[in-house]
C-alpha cells in the first residue's frame, strides 16, 4: 500500500509539474535590440579594421579598388559600391568579400546592416 501511495504521488509530481501558466511560457525570448544605435566608432571600425584594410587600405593593394580606413569611405562604400551586398554574399561567389577568404560571420554582417539601418552613425 506505501509503494502504490508513493507511485501515485511520484506520478501526480511529474505531471504537475510540467505546467504552463500561458503561452508566453512555450515561446522562445526574443533578443531584445541594444538601446543605443549601432555607430561606425563602436561597432564598425573594429569589424573592418580586422578583416577588410589588409587590401583595402591607403591606399588599397591586392586589386583592391577602394580603401577602407575612414569613415567616410566606408559610409561612401556602403552607399554606392555595394559592400554590403559584397559582404553578404557566399564564400566562392562572384564578387564575394573578403576576396579569397571565409565570409564574415553572419552575426558581424547582421551588425553592418543593422548599422546602415540605424542611419550610418560614425559615434
Amino acid at each position: 500500500m506505501k509503494k502504490l501511495l508513493c507511485a501515485t504521488c511520484l506520478t501526480g509530481l511529474f505531471l504537475f509539474s510540467c505546467a504552463t501558466d500561458s503561452i508566453e511560457d512555450l515561446v522562445e525570448p526574443t533578443v531584445s535590440q541594444p538601446e543605443n544605435p549601432i555607430n561606425y566608432t563602436e561597432n564598425i571600425q573594429s569589424i573592418l579594421s580586422n578583416n577588410c584594410t589588409f587590401c583595402h587600405s591607403d591606399p588599397p593593394v591586392n586589386g583592391a579598388p577602394i580603401s577602407l580606413m575612414t569613415y567616410n569611405q566606408v559610409v561612401n562604400a556602403v552607399n554606392n559600391s555595394n559592400l554590403i551586398d559584397r559582404i553578404s554574399r557566399q564564400t566562392g561567389e562572384a564578387g564575394a568579400m573578403p576576396f579569397g577568404g571565409p565570409r564574415l560571420p553572419q552575426n558581424l554582417i547582421d551588425l553592418i546592416i543593422q548599422w546602415e539601418a540605424d542611419g550610418l552613425l560614425e559615434n
